[in-house]
């Protein structure tokens, strides 16, 4: 089963259905949908769909909506036909008010007026693109199919309708640099989608990627790289008003396999390290301003509850690191359920 999404009670239980594979008219060079999804390239039925949802709902909890996401392939790609079938088949459940909106990830080039004018009837609360760049280059070295342009055309497009509007992007694409990564990031985020998902590319069994992977021509980023690169790209999308929604793939059996992943920056925490490495940034920068001030010996960090994990970082790694960098002050932690999450204050002892 893949992971069920945990969100907290103000955000949606997104139900995932994937369609792996469907609707696309080729496969891109890091593409290998069966395996991220652990299914076969079929698209469900009434069947599928009722036990799918009756697996995810009880997991909705105190959450006050809950949407059904058609995840893996290419939605609009689909013929028209198997399009309204699939919306048809969960308008029982929205009739109902079991289910409240239904989202979907697509290519931008499949996003047309005659398109979106099909779907207007039903109740799609967003759609999601696969961006992955915005640089024509790495677009064609990867074999996606599409361009720039067509990006914003789809937004363009999209911002006429009601349609909440996502992008998808990757780091580690092959030919990127951290200098075209983070101009691509800020072309897109000036588009003002309303969210993001950023992805590391993982190698995977079966893709283009293995084979310039295992020919030496394409080396993925370690961990930390990518860590790096996503931190400002969260930085540069949250400046712009764009929310990043999710930072790293979700965890899965699969995906733990390396017989079916074969190289790749993969943490199951992915998104958690990124946001201590902006904790541990944000601590350098307040102690920083207040360091010649400061005749303690120690240092209180005051933050929210649930913001302390993140400011110790995986096994206490940000606190090692403060240690080095501040070897005049000892650390300490207090938590204070006043200071917003996030949000980090200096105290003596």
């Amino acid at each position: 089963m893949i992971g069920i999404p945990m969100d907290s009670a103000g955000k949606p239980l997104i139900i995932p259905v994937f369609i792996p594979h469907s609707g696309c008219p080729h496969q891109c060079a890091f593409c290998n949908q069966t395996i991220i999804t652990s299914q076969k390239p079929n698209l469900p039925d009434k069947t599928a769909i009722r036990r799918i949802v009756a697996e995810y709902y009880p997991y909705k909890g105190k959450r006050e909506s809950v949407e059904l996401a058609f995840f893996g392939g290419n939605f609009l790609g689909l013929d028209s036909e198997n399009i309204i079938q699939l919306l048809d088949l969960i308008q029982p459940y929205i009739q109902e008010k079991k289910i409240d909106g239904i989202r979907f990830s697509t290519r931008p080039d499949t996003i047309t007026q005659p398109m979106l004018d099909l779907i207007r009837p039903y109740s799609i609360s967003a759609v999601e693109l696969g961006v992955q760049s915005m640089n024509e280059t790495i677009l064609l070295k990867t074999k996606r199919g599409h361009t720039g342009r067509d990006t914003i055309n789809a937004i363009g497009l999209l911002k006429k309708y009601s349609f909440k509007i996502g992008v998808q992007v990757m780091v580690g694409l092959p030919d990127d640099t951290e200098s075209l990564l983070l101009k691509s990031t800020k072309k897109l985020a000036q588009l003002a989608p309303d969210f993001a998902r950023i992805y590391p590319l993982m190698i995977l069994k079966n893709s283009l990627m293995e084979q310039w992977y295992k020919k030496g021509s394409y080396q993925p980023l370690s961990l930390e790289e990518s860590i790096h690169l996503v931190k400002k790209m969260y930085h540069i999308f949250t400046a712009a008003n764009v929310k990043v929604i999710r930072m790293g793939l979700q965890a899965s059996d699969i995906m733990e396999d390396k017989s079916m992943v074969l190289a790749g920056p993969w943490h199951p925490a992915f998104g958690h390290l990124v946001f201590s490495e902006i904790l541990y940034d944000t601590a350098c920068n307040k102690i920083d301003q207040c360091r010649n001030l400061i005749k303690s010996e120690t240092l209180v960090l005051k933050v929210h509850p649930k913001t302390e994990s993140r400011l110790r970082g995986d096994k206490n790694t940000n606190f090692k690191k403060l240690n080095l960098r501040y070897p005049e002050f000892n650390f300490s932690v207090c938590l204070d359920k006043t200071i917003p999450i996030g949000r980090i204050d200096i105290g003596r002892a």
